[in-house]
């Protein structure tokens, strides 16, 4: 039997950083599922709901790919009044040649965190305007500083707001990015405040009720939705998406169910089957991304297997000092 190899949190977070080289792998791992004939089945998750939580399994099979991931990823939302974090879990990695258990990725949910974010960078470097300066930040979490961080990685970001229900929060979150990305952040009383002059909105709650509304959207801006990965998680207004908005998704059949776009479709705002691009036949030029500087564009990430195989087999091959990402270059 060949070595199994066990990286924790600690290794993982030596070998894979919030980097070009970490947005550039999600970025291929969304060309592929637009070109290749990827197995992704959906995401299977088990509600704990006495506890505010819930455990979601995803993964993916890439062709040509030698390697695929299984992620377990709890996500208990009362934690940090416990004094623990929200989110964990692990990865399990398999040979897709012999079925065979390669590494245990005890990442929790360090992975997940990092792969969410580039997604985040890989839709606004796919379809903001290519001169957006100001973002706004809607949330106060882990993955609230990592997507403004993303952004600033793809977009010449001068400037940021941040908004949070929780004031404090909101505050210090603000003060630790600006100090640490060297651009002033602002937290904001309100998301009409926070969006008012943004061209780069992102939500990153797990908000059950919207928190973005038409008011608050201007032309020429580009949102990226993160949080509603539930059918009971909404952040986004559904009368946005029924409204002048070039809407794009990163699996179709996923946010039909688990989405933004499901909420616009429960309430009849939009006709179920209608068919919308998804980001990586973007990328592939299968599809028109940003067709006019006022456009509105949306894009409604819910998180994928296949983002989750890109990044895990990226920190096992760099585990095995193999060239970053080589199987995903297209």
């Amino acid at each position: 039997m060949p070595d199994i190899r066990i990286l924790t949190e600690a290794e993982l977070r030596s070998l894979v950083q919030l980097d070009l080289a970490a947005i550039e792998c999600v970025e291929n791992a969304f060309h592929a599922l637009a070109t290749r004939a990827v197995v992704m089945p959906p995401i299977m998750r088990l509600d704990i709901l006495e506890h505010n939580g819930e455990i979601d399994v995803k993964t993916a099979y890439v062709p040509g790919i030698d390697s695929l991931a299984i992620k377990i990823s709890p996500g208990f939302f009362d934690n940090p009044s416990l004094g623990l974090p929200s989110v964990n879990g692990l990865m399990v990695l398999f040979s897709t040649r012999t079925g065979l258990v390669e590494a245990l990725l005890l990442d929790n949910g360090y992975l997940t965190d990092v792969r969410t974010a580039a997604a985040g960078a890989v839709a606004a470097k796919t379809l903001a305007r290519a001169d957006s300066r100001r973002a706004a930040i809607l949330g106060a979490g882990v993955q609230a500083g990592l997507q403004l961080e993303a952004l600033t990685l793809v977009r010449d970001i001068e400037s940021a707001t941040l908004w949070a229900r929780d004031p404090s929060k909101a505050a210090a979150r603000a003060t630790e990015l600006s100090a640490k990305l060297g651009i002033p952040v602002e937290a904001c009383a309100d998301v009409a405040a926070a969006t008012a002059n943004a061209d780069i909105v992102v939500t990153t709650t797990p908000a059950d009720a919207p928190i973005l509304l038409a008011a608050h959207v201007h032309s020429g801006q580009h949102i990226t939705a993160m949080g509603s990965d539930a059918e009971h998680k909404n952040e986004i207004d559904p009368a946005i998406m029924a409204g002048d908005v070039h809407y794009f998704c990163d699996r179709l059949a996923q946010v039909e169910t688990l989405g933004e776009l499901h909420h616009a479709i429960e309430r009849g705002l939009v006709q179920a089957g209608n068919t919308y691009p998804e980001l990586g036949q973007v990328i592939s030029q299968r599809a028109a991304g940003r067709e006019t500087r006022d456009e509105i564009t949306l894009c409604d990430l819910t998180g994928t297997g296949i983002q989750d195989t890109a990044i895990a087999t990226l920190a096992y091959q760099r585990s095995r000092k193999q060239k970053a990402g080589t199987n995903f270059v297209t």
